[in-house]
């Protein structure tokens, strides 16, 4: 909790996704107003949406995985590069993985999405640059390297575009996921420097 308290832009955006997501959950205007579709924002320029619709959730349930993610990871990413690298790498990964959705889409005017979890990709695959062997406990119980659990979370994420048998934002998942990582190497190259170098000690141990 210390370092959350200490973990300025994470704790804004947990504080920003609660709050408008809770209030999204009595108030079908805003939740209207701020969800991603393609129609609003291709035909109707909306493009607010590819920002709003970041912070708002479908249930308590998807605001609650989202957030949980986001304080674990949040703070320690926050620490290693900083509060301003840490902000734009987060708003960078939402925009960029509302972007790949909306061009995957763009041939759907009713395709809508909503949820942080664009941008909590990009901050979870930038934790992998620079502590790619750390064990993530995945459903808490199953431990998985942190590249591990970036290899299989890029394999799920087109499978699950290819196959389109759900409602998860798998668009959103990768682009964010992408950008994300992007943003964070050309903030601080040091990083892919790093995480070459821990793969490359891995295999030739």
């Amino acid at each position: 909790m210390e370092d959350l308290l200490t973990s300025r832009a994470t704790l804004i955006f947990l504080v920003a996704n609660i709050a408008l997501s809770v209030m999204a959950f009595s108030n079908d205007g805003l939740m209207r107003w701020g969800i991603l579709n393609t129609r609003a924002v291709l035909q109707g320029k909306d493009y607010h949406r590819l920002l709003t619709s970041g912070f708002l959730h479908a249930d308590p349930t998807h605001l609650f995985v989202n957030m949980l993610t986001l304080f674990f990871f949040g703070p320690v990413v926050e620490r290693v590069l900083g509060s301003q690298s840490f902000f734009l790498i987060y708003l960078g990964a939402l925009l960029g993985g509302n972007l790949f959705a909306l061009w995957r889409h763009r041939n759907d005017p009713n395709y809508m999405a909503l949820g942080a979890s664009g941008a909590v990709s990009g901050i979870i695959f930038t934790f992998c640059l620079f502590a790619p062997f750390q064990l993530l406990y995945v459903f808490f119980f199953l431990p998985l390297p942190a590249v591990v659990f970036a290899l299989l979370y890029v394999a799920y994420s087109i499978y699950g575009m290819r196959a389109a048998r759900d409602n998860i934002g798998h668009d959103a998942h990768l682009g964010g996921a992408l950008i994300g990582i992007a943003i964070a190497i050309l903030l601080h190259p040091e990083l892919l420097s790093i995480f070459i170098g821990q793969i490359t000690r891995a295999l030739g141990a």
